[in-house]
């Protein structure tokens, strides 16, 4: 039997009408959660939630999707599905808790504007995608004005971590947060007992907070493939053994999901005995959340440099064709080529310089957190943050729980490096991150994120940095102002004030507008 169409996004899609034949228990409002959105991570969230005890109804754009889901994976399961969104909304119990995992953008946008003629005030619509935060900042606002409460949701682990427990960084209408607590935080990863999941902050903070755990990422698995490219064209060794270094280095500080598929990928084998990874075009790929994470860190003027670094690593990769060109071109040169030195006391120092950039890292992305919760009034929960990445998420590790325990000693610890721990380990990892950034030079091994870690470190370490040339030059050239140390104020330079100084005697004395981008 033909049934109505559904315009989503433009596109009017067919489906046959199956809720004729539906019973009228089938139809009672009994679902405690509804996901839109059938691909693999949708799918996963279902199944978690219905293997903790919920009632799912589940609702696909492509309805097909929904009957072969029923049919298989959800078969026995306390899974309902719906082939419209007026019965996906009439399935489900007051006050609505509906979830959509599709793409990020216009589609999300599209899916609300087909859900509010059937909602009442106080149901809750949550995207569960990668959006972008000003655009959950947006809908936030917009929903609340509908009386609708609206969460943006950080969701990470990819399939495994959405099928047995994700990390999850909830934000947006605090007032929903009641009602989907128990759904999340039941659903969720655990650590020591504890979810991966707490409430983040307002508006688009959940959403912020998952952009820059995605450009953690984007750091930690370019400083990874770093140590990999200095192993094997700095150390000539091979894939296997390799792996072996990674697997100890995974029974230490290392400790974490990246070095243990890192390990595996070191090992896997094609079909004709070989290394599968040394087949694989070394052209890396991107979505854009470490892309939005280096833009806001510039819009709010904090120095991520690692992030950045990884963000531009991938876009250097990704002009394969004119590298191959530039290897033909232009030659290393330097007075040695090869490896010289004691190898395994170098292997102990690249995991040394491993753990060193990790935190600064991660010192990195706290501080572009902790602004952003000053610039668009946020309060967020710094040890909760870190706990939600301890488990389920791409980049949990035994690291985190040290990085838990910092906040937690002091929620408004300026800089992760002022943490005894961290303090001593920075200081500790020094000599030999030193020594790895150094050899990888003069070997001409890129280190793009090993070197931007160690030279903010130095900078963020120094009291007085050049930056008094580049105010004088700025000054000589566009009279730009400059202001004076506190030592050295008197009556013609005071302290405080925007100054500027005729430094030829032809410029004259009227300044430019001063004002900070």
């Amino acid at each position: 039997m033909s049934g109505p169409t559904i315009n989503i996004g433009g596109i009017a899609r067919g489906f046959t009408d199956l809720s004729a034949n539906a019973s009228s228990t089938d139809n009672a409002a009994r679902g405690d959660f509804g996901l839109i959105g059938l691909a693999v991570m949708g799918q996963n969230l279902i199944l978690n939630a219905a293997d903790h005890g919920f009632n799912v109804v589940a609702f696909n754009r492509t309805v097909s999707k929904v009957d072969h889901f029923l049919a298989n994976e959800a078969k026995g399961k306390s899974i309902q599905g719906a082939h419209s969104i007026e019965e996906f909304v009439s399935k489900l119990k007051k006050p609505r808790r509906m979830m959509l995992l599709v793409m990020a953008g216009k589609p999300v946008d599209d899916f609300i504007e087909t859900l509010l003629p059937h909602c009442e005030k106080g149901d809750i619509i949550i995207d569960g995608g990668n959006s972008h935060f000003p655009d959950t900042n947006r809908r936030t606002k917009y929903l609340a004005a509908k009386g609708i409460r609206f969460v943006g949701t950080g969701v990470s682990g990819g399939e495994e971590g959405a099928r047995y427990g994700p990390s999850l960084m909830p934000g947006g209408n605090e007032e929903a947060w009641p009602y989907i607590k128990d759904i999340f935080q039941s659903i969720a990863a655990k650590s020591d007992g504890e979810p991966c999941c707490e409430w983040v902050g307002d508006e688009g903070a959940g959403h912020y907070v998952k952009m820059v755990h995605n450009g953690i990422e984007y750091g930690d698995m370019q400083l990874i493939c770093e140590a990999y490219d200095i192993m094997k064209r700095g150390l000539g060794m091979p894939d296997k053994e390799i792996g072996d270094v990674f697997t100890k280095w995974n029974k230490g500080v290392l400790d974490s999901f990246l070095i243990d598929i890192t390990k595996d990928i070191m090992y896997f084998n094609d079909d004709d005995g070989t290394p599968l990874l040394e087949k694989i075009l070394d052209s890396a790929g991107q979505k854009g959340t470490g892309k939005w994470t280096a833009i806001n860190a510039l819009d709010l003027g904090m120095p991520v440099t690692l992030i950045a670094e990884s963000v531009l690593a991938r876009c250097l990769s990704s002009i394969k064709s004119e590298r191959a060109k530039a290897s033909t071109k232009l030659e290393f040169v330097g007075r040695s080529n090869k490896f010289e030195g004691n190898k395994e006391q170098f292997l102990e120092d690249l995991e040394q310089a491993l753990y060193a950039s990790k935190i600064i890292s991660y010192a990195q992305g706290f501080m572009l957190m902790q602004e952003a919760a000053r610039e668009y009034g946020w309060k967020l929960n710094k040890p909760s943050i870190a706990l939600m990445w301890r488990g389920g998420c791409i980049i949990r590790s035994v690291f985190l729980k040290d990085i838990t325990a910092a906040y937690r000693a002091n929620n408004d610890l300026e800089n992760l490096l002022f943490n005894d721990f961290f303090n001593k380990a920075i200081h500790k990892a020094q000599p030999g991150w030193r020594d790895v950034v150094a050899k990888a030079a003069l070997l001409g091994l890129p280190t793009p994120c090993f070197s931007t870690a160690l030279s903010w470190f130095d900078g963020y370490r120094t009291k007085d940095l050049p930056a008094n040339l580049l105010q004088a030059q700025r000054d000589y050239f566009g009279a730009h102002t400059f202001k004076i140390k506190p030592e050295f104020a008197n009556a013609k330079y005071k302290e405080g004030e925007n100054i500027h100084v005729n430094w030829t005697g032809r410029g004259g004395n009227v300044s430019a507008s001063t004002y900070q981008a």
